[in-house]
């Protein structure tokens, strides 16, 4: 428990500076909120640890689901920088879709948690379990259908095979931090997985299962991978690769419809002018 307190103190702390440093706020609601709530759990596991017959911190676990959906803001903004044309969703539907699904999956979650702790029977324990097990199914489908469509969107880029012709031309405007970001997305995706589908295998087991039970399992297959996670975009972090200041935006930010919310988002983010120039026909890909 003391390594993880001290793993996800030291991450979150560099996550409110980070985003301060780089006016860059969404990382407060995404990777700081999943701080928060891990070091609020572990804190209650350390609290069974010494008092075991205590009630009061089962109530406290919160399930990190805030950290998904940094992933799936950051992978909108490199679609966008990279070409939307290679997308089959638009940057901005992956704001849409996929934060309305881990919403959705949260609060799910929540119900079950509080039908689990308020149970006065397993009966109804078991209730809640199921019913966070839903919301966890939710979340775990949704990281399907996010990885294979990144997938898909790494594919057609690096084959150069868009899905629609580009506002300026088909082709890659791909940098060394865009690189960089991909990495700690693929990173951060790889043991939020883990995690998810661990997640998924211990509700079903139930509360008296033995994957429920093994402390070492949890903190191998729960703490670690989140842990992890966090650290990555720690390291890898957007407001750094994708969201700094001295970016050149692609000339459809003064065109494209499409293009709009994300530019807005970027504005607000603290940044004044940039450079708008076009994209050229060229294999920047490769150069870079």
């Amino acid at each position: 428990c003391y390594i993880f307190l001290g793993l996800f103190g030291i991450s979150t702390i560099l996550h409110i500076g980070q985003a301060v440093w780089y006016r860059l706020w969404f990382p407060l609601w995404t990777a700081v909120l999943c701080g928060i709530g891990e070091l609020v759990g572990w804190s209650a596991r350390l609290w069974c640890a010494i008092d075991p017959m205590a009630d009061d911190p089962f109530l406290m676990h919160i399930v990190p689901t805030f950290l998904v959906a940094a992933n799936f803001v950051i992978l909108g903004r490199v679609i966008y920088l990279v070409g939307p044309e290679y997308s089959r969703l638009s940057p901005a539907w992956y704001g849409k879709a996929f934060l309305s699904a881990d919403l959705v999956a949260l609060v799910i979650q929540a119900v079950g948690g509080g039908m689990a702790s308020s149970a006065d029977d397993h009966a109804g324990s078991e209730r809640g379990a199921q019913v966070m097990l839903v919301g966890i199914g939710i979340q775990f489908a949704a990281l399907v259908i996010y990885s294979i469509l990144a997938t898909e969107f790494l594919v057609r880029v690096y084959t150069d095979r868009p899905m629609r012709r580009a506002n300026f031309g088909s082709h890659v405007n791909m940098d060394e931090k865009i690189k960089m970001m991909i990495t700690g997305l693929i990173i951060s995706a790889v043991f939020l997985f883990i995690r998810t589908v661990y997640r998924t295998i211990e509700l079903t087991d139930g509360w008296d299962g033995t994957i429920i039970t093994n402390q070492a399992l949890f903190n191998w297959c729960d703490g670690m991978p989140i842990s992890v996670a966090m650290l990555t975009l720690n390291a890898f972090h957007p407001g750094r690769l994708v969201y700094n200041k001295d970016r050149v935006l692609p000339q459809r930010d003064l065109h494209s419809r499409e293009a709009a919310p994300l530019s807005m988002h970027y504005n607000m983010e603290g940044s004044s002018t940039y450079k708008l120039v076009p994209r050229y026909a060229s294999n920047a890909f490769n150069s870079a």
